[in-house]
């Protein structure tokens, strides 16, 4: 079974909303920190949105006030809800996660997330 699966993506016009989900299949035993990370064509993956085990987010400057990620409570579902999409917000959206070890930050600048769903497409025509 794959872990996180994501879906939701599509093809939305400049200023429209959308919302993507994740399922995950992850240990209820055990704290992670999750996050949304996307890709751009030509540009490397970037994270964009995490949240932690206790439901403290950040977010990249790039989304910050447009984007909200959510997770249910027993980390069954990552939510991340797009506002004022807008066509540099096109690209290639992955759920991921990292076991939440002790000392560990969950932010936007990990690098080493653990587990990758295989991806969704967001396009937002110029």
């Amino acid at each position: 079974q794959v872990p996180l699966v994501e879906s939701g993506g599509g093809e939305v016009q400049a200023g429209a909303s959308l919302r993507l989900s994740c399922a995950a299949r992850l240990s209820p035993y055990m704290p992670f920190c999750m996050g949304w990370a996307r890709q751009a064509p030509g540009k490397e993956r970037e994270v964009i949105a995490v949240i932690d085990q206790d439901g403290t987010t950040e977010y990249a400057v790039s989304v910050q006030g447009r984007f909200t990620i959510s997770k249910d409570g027993d980390k069954r579902t990552l939510s991340l809800q797009m506002n004022d999409l807008k066509s540099e917000d096109t690209g290639m959206y992955y759920c991921a996660a990292i076991r939440r070890y002790l000392g560990m930050k969950c932010t936007v600048g990990i690098t080493n997330f653990e587990l990758w769903g295989q991806g969704t497409q967001v396009t937002v025509p110029s």
